[in-house]
């Protein structure tokens, strides 16, 4: 049987007839969702056109018939990421949080360095957080969770004077609430180091101890606040409470371990100091007492190498965004 030779025109006829899935992927990568459409939906049993049909119609506001293919290519596919990526913004769209949080989760195990997949993350979290504070405004407003709320949000935009006032309205209306008394102290202290602003602060973290005696971070404030008052002996066991409730405190370690240096038990801080710098190894107040125990302690090449450690720290970061600031800062 002889084979069939086609005419050089015929056979550029047959190369050139359409492909309705490729042209309509193609059009759907340029944004031309209207010609992504027509094309797509002349070939309605191909898999892949349907995906991208369904993606097509999510980027134009149908995405409620475009959920169960979205599910389909998210679940298995080459196109797992953009099926998601559209998965998650419809169900954002919708205020179903729930659907979205999961989407949301699996696309960043699988793709977690992806800026268009962190993109989505954010804002599912942001309308999410939203939502939820509308909600708490609008079904529970004499709720003292709204007052600590607006505290919260006012921390965050450094009006401490405002955060402190709504601290206050919160424990009033719940003053056995766990950790609004903490929060309270702490927003004073951003507020002011002012003797009089010292000692209500203290007041506070007292009263968040007399409701939560286990709260490290409020003890560790109590002994910080003692000793700006000059009263080392008292803030003493206030630190060594703080570092037995929370062994992996750094900061509670390395005040404790200033105890120990003034008493010369070297081994003791250099102990605490050596964890905690394992612990925050970019903490230079504990590299700095280490290299001072070291010292004391006479194990001056372990002192040196701490100071090393410690001027390197300490050291500028080198690199062309680093000299790009200093050359702006030159020119103010």
């Amino acid at each position: 049987m002889r084979a069939i030779k086609l005419l050089p025109f015929a056979a550029a006829l047959l190369f050139a007839q359409p492909n309705p899935v490729a042209d309509g992927i193609a059009a759907f990568h340029r944004g031309d969702y209207q010609a992504a459409r027509t094309d797509l939906e002349r070939a309605p049993n191909d898999p892949q056109a349907r995906l991208f049909l369904a993606l097509t119609r999510a980027a134009t506001g149908g995405c409620e018939a475009a959920l169960p293919e979205l599910t389909r290519g998210f679940a298995a596919g080459d196109n797992r990421r953009l099926a998601g990526l559209a998965l998650a913004q419809c169900y954002v769209g919708a205020k179903r949080f729930a659907e979205a949080g999961a989407v949301v989760a699996q696309l960043e195990k699988l793709f977690p360095a992806d800026a268009d997949v962190l993109y989505v993350s954010a804002d599912y979290h942001m309308k999410a957080w939203n939502d939820a504070i509308y909600r708490m405004y609008q079904k529970a407003p004499s709720s003292y969770r709204v007052d600590q709320l607006s505290a919260e949000v006012f921390e965050t935009q450094g009006k401490y004077t405002e955060a402190v006032a709504e601290y206050r309205k919160a424990i009033e209306k719940n003053p056995k609430a766990i950790n609004l008394h903490y929060r309270l102290g702490r927003a004073l202290l951003q507020q002011s180091h002012d003797p009089a602003v010292l000692a209500q602060a203290r007041k506070e973290f007292e009263a968040e101890l007399a409701l939560n005696p286990s709260d490290a971070v409020a003890e560790y404030q109590v002994g910080q606040i003692l000793t700006a008052e000059q009263k080392k002996t008292e803030a003493a066991p206030h630190f060594e409470r703080a570092a037995q409730l929370r062994p992996d405190f750094p900061e509670a370690l390395v005040a404790v371990a200033k105890l120990r240096m003034e008493a010369r038990r070297y081994p003791e801080a250099i102990a605490l100091l050596e964890r905690a710098v394992k612990l925050q190894p970019r903490n230079e107040t504990a590299h700095y007492n280490l290299m001072m125990a070291y010292r004391n302690a006479g194990r001056a090449g372990d002192a040196e190498r701490e100071k090393a450690e410690l001027d390197r720290l300490q050291k500028p970061p080198e690199g062309e965004f680093t000299e790009f600031l200093k050359r702006l800062g030159d020119k103010k």
